[in-house]
């Protein structure tokens, strides 16, 4: 079983994320800052008071077109306008995209928020904004192995990725989720955007539950990212026999996060 994670960026290089989409060979595809967009397609531009940037109308769609032997699950944090090609504003919403090759079946999953409540913003905030996680129990039809995969976009400070109060309260919420779904020693995968340094007390508490971080100190974003800080995505893994292969893809770029691959 192959799982990618990813932050997408909300398809800011959709050039080469479609191209590298078709190519990830991805079993289960977890992705960060996906867009949704009721009744519009093409191209939208985000802006908050830091940045403005263009993004996909409706990136869950574009991916749900491109993978039709997945089945694509959106998880929506919070809401807020847009503005398309031609003007006009619209509602776009933002969260986590899921998507699970039929090979495998769903046999449970679950949506929490790890901070905040949804919020449908009238201006983009640029802190404090809702995260979710979502969780799903899987099923490998062909061998019957259970494989539990958990990924989180976590909280963004402006003032960096120190721990805070507020990150303390993520952490021990996604302990919740994942010993709630979890059944036994299933073999569970937790990734994501983070937002974290790698010092995290974070880790702490998810070694705490059996997960080991394979990412560690390594560089997880490219070179559209110019901050000094280049720590931000993890993958961690209650099994680290289980792991075939661990990659932090370099090349292609398809975002300013790089891709992680682990298969099991």
């Amino acid at each position: 079983m192959r799982i990618v994670s990813l932050n997408a960026w909300g398809g800011a290089m959709f050039g080469s994320f479609d191209t590298w989409l078709s190519s990830c060979r991805a079993d289960v595809l977890c992705l960060q800052e996906v867009t949704r967009t009721a009744g519009l397609e093409g191209w939208t531009s985000f802006r908050d008071a830091e940045r403005r940037l263009p993004q996909r109308a409706d990136l869950f769609a574009d991916v749900c077109a491109r993978l039709p032997g997945h089945s694509g699950m959106f998880s929506v944090s919070d809401a807020g306008p847009v503005s398309a090609d031609d003007g006009t504003v619209h509602r776009q919403e933002f969260g986590l995209g899921t998507f699970v090759h039929s090979s495998l079946r769903i046999a449970d999953q679950r949506l929490v928020y790890l901070h905040g409540e949804f919020v449908e913003h009238d201006e983009w905030a640029i802190e404090d904004r809702p995260r979710v996680a979502h969780a799903v129990r899987l099923v490998e039809l062909a061998s019957g192995r259970v494989v539990l995969v958990v990924q989180l976009h976590g909280l963004r400070d402006p003032s960096g990725k120190q721990d805070t109060p507020s990150r303390r309260r993520q952490a021990e919420r996604l302990v919740d989720l994942v010993r709630a779904i979890r059944r036994g020693d299933e073999l569970t995968v937790v990734c994501g955007d983070m937002n974290l340094l790698p010092d995290s007390e974070t880790f702490m508490l998810l070694r705490e539950i059996g997960l080991t971080d394979l990412v560690g100190r390594a560089d997880t974003r490219t070179s559209r990212y110019a901050k000094p800080v280049r720590h931000a995505n993890y993958l961690l893994v209650s099994d680290p026999s289980e792991v075939r292969r661990f990659e932090i893809v370099k090349h292609p770029e398809v975002s300013d996060h790089r891709p992680l691959v682990v298969d099991l």
